[in-house]
């Protein structure tokens, strides 16, 4: 009896919703006062809105919890024809088996929570006795089918887009009404491109040669790479020598449009690769420029440096986990304190190290190699045993999530578009504060003639501390956007430590421009000859270039001018 009383009020509440609306307009153009006709009308707008929300036909959720397989099958269809979004919770619960019944109620039952399957209500408290909905092989089938098309008109961009992708990779038939109808609505270029390729590749299968040359003529206009795939496939030879095209002139026209497409994806490829190594070049100045003021402007050869950049890296991990147990709700911008942080925390053991070790050893060039190195095995052991010897994982913020769609085969990640952004701002702040500020003129000044320097009254000592904890901190800010890219290790340094001294020495010691031209130059020479012929190739032909170009230029691409060369 209770159920039978829930199912005869749903019924109610949708006769109800659909006869209101009818009622108020009626009274309201019978009625003479304004006034009335005012308020009956919003009466009016209130019901229809109260319409949309009822959801669900209930003869179409009877039919999939009661009926059996034909029955079912005609509701799913009936759910597809009307293309309501609010039909994929059911057809999702239909299909887990997350729908179950309570006498003549149809409930989806998620955990504790339970909700009407026609009204989208809450049912508090669960009925105790419910029964599962179970479907068979062919009813999921067609579910899995209706949910594709269903997620088509989502609200939701990424739900669109990945049910758009699917379909795309489905080797089934695509639902052509319902993917004409989502083109119609859609805005979104991306999932429009991907919309009209399904459209085109269907019109390939017609047995009418003008459909097909119209479909082949569509793609021409197509940035996708599976488009290139389709044609290509028109153009491909059986093994008994007929094309797999039959026409010659569809043959021709996919011919055509191939090379648009190929020209296209060229192009993007072409994005893809400068991108890719102004991204490169971006995290080799970061790893680069604080060794340009220690060892191109202090002439130390400090081998601890990559070791400076971890100790960056795990300040950003240990804030951000500071962020997750203190302030989770304000975990998207951890980044912020991180950044000054991971500067100061690389900056104090750069001074230690140069106020303990490195001041006694200016002017002995080996004996400072092998000390830093020593150095940098004890900074790296320190690091393993407070953290372990496993890689730890910084997680990007929200923001730094995903990224831009430029072409269908090239996306800008949104954390290697912030670190360019990142290592320009760093020059920047280097930039002005040795052209700008007090520090940088003493720093210059120490740099080009120490003993004039400390004749005027420059406390050189003081100078050469700060200027080596200005270089650790900007090691340690390289570390900090190195965590944005990867993970993050005791090893990490040791993978940039090279490219760093290579940098340094092809851009020309002392010279902070050339830092910034040889960093740029090697990213993009790596990634273009990674492209071609992989990246140990790459890294192999790179440092063969240097070692012939500094036989050839050994001051590097800027030769340090002023009495320090003249000395």
């Amino acid at each position: 009896m209770k159920g039978d009383s829930h199912n005869l009020a749903r019924r109610l509440r949708s006769f109800a919703t659909f006869y209101f609306p009818l009622f108020t307009v009626s009274i309201a153009m019978s009625t003479k006062s304004i006034a009335r006709r005012v308020v009956l009308l919003v009466l009016f707008a209130c019901a229809l809105g109260a319409r949309g929300a009822t959801a669900i036909d209930i003869g179409v959720v009877d039919a999939l919890a009661f009926g059996d397989s034909d029955e079912r099958s005609a509701a799913i269809a009936k759910l597809v024809d009307e293309a309501d979004p609010r039909a994929i919770a059911l057809l999702e619960a239909l299909g887990s088996g997350d729908l179950q019944t309570a006498g003549k109620r149809v409930l989806i039952v998620k955990g504790k929570d339970a909700f009407d399957a026609v009204t989208g209500e809450r049912v508090s408290p669960l009925p105790p006795v419910r029964e599962d909905v179970v479907a068979n092989n062919r009813v999921r089938r067609e579910i899995a089918g209706a949910l594709g098309v269903l997620k088509l008109l989502s609200t939701e961009r990424a739900v669109r887009l990945g049910a758009t992708k699917a379909l795309a990779l489905s080797s089934d038939d695509a639902p052509l009404p319902s993917v004409k109808k989502a083109l119609e609505r859609e805005s979104d270029d991306e999932i429009k491109a991907i919309l009209v390729s399904i459209i085109a590749s269907a019109g390939l299968k017609s047995d009418i040669v003008e459909e097909r040359i119209a479909a082949v003529r569509a793609l021409e206009h197509s940035s996708n790479p599976q488009t290139r795939t389709l044609l290509v496939q028109l153009l491909e030879k059986k093994s008994d020598g007929t094309y797999a095209e039959p026409d010659e002139g569809v043959r021709g026209a996919a011919s055509i449009s191939l090379r648009t497409v190929e020209n296209r994806l060229a192009w993007g490829e072409r994005v893809g690769l400068v991108f890719a190594s102004l991204s490169l070049g971006s995290v080799l100045l970061l790893a680069a420029l604080g060794l340009a003021i220690t060892y191109g402007l202090m002439g130390v050869i400090n081998m601890a440096h990559g070791e400076l950049m971890m100790i960056g890296a795990y300040a950003t991990y240990v804030v951000q986990n500071a962020f997750k147990v203190y302030a989770p709700e304000w975990f998207a911008w951890y980044l912020v304190l991180a950044v000054p942080i991971a500067f100061v925390a690389s900056a104090l053991v750069g001074m230690v190290l140069e106020r303990t070790v490195i001041r006694h050893l200016y002017g002995r060039p080996l004996e400072t190699l092998l000390a830093t190195w020593g150095i940098s095995l004890l900074l790296i052991q320190g690091v393993r045993t407070l953290f372990g010897a496993q890689n730890v994982q910084v997680e990007n913020p929200s923001w730094m999530s995903g990224g831009i769609a430029i072409l269908s085969n090239v996306v800008l990640p949104w954390n290697r578009i912030f670190i360019v952004l990142f290592a320009a701002l760093v020059l920047v702040a280097i930039w002005l504060l040795l052209t700008r500020t007090r520090l940088g003129l003493f720093v210059r000044g120490v740099t080009q003639n120490r003993p004039m320097a400390s004749c005027v009254g420059v406390a050189t000592a003081r100078v050469d501390t700060l200027a080596f904890g200005v270089g650790s901190g900007i090691a340690g800010l390289g570390g900090c956007a190195l965590s944005q890219i990867g993970n993050v290790g005791p090893d990490l340094g040791q993978s940039y430590i090279v490219d760093s001294f290579m940098v340094v020495v092809l851009g020309g010691v002392g010279q902070l421009a050339g830092t910034v031209y040889a960093a740029l130059g090697l990213g993009f020479v790596n990634k273009l000859i990674e492209s071609w012929s992989g990246a140990v190739v790459a890294k192999i032909a790179v440092l063969v270039f240097i070692i012939i170009f500094i036989q050839k230029r050994p001051q590097g691409l800027f030769a340090f001018k002023g009495r320090a060369q003249e000395a």
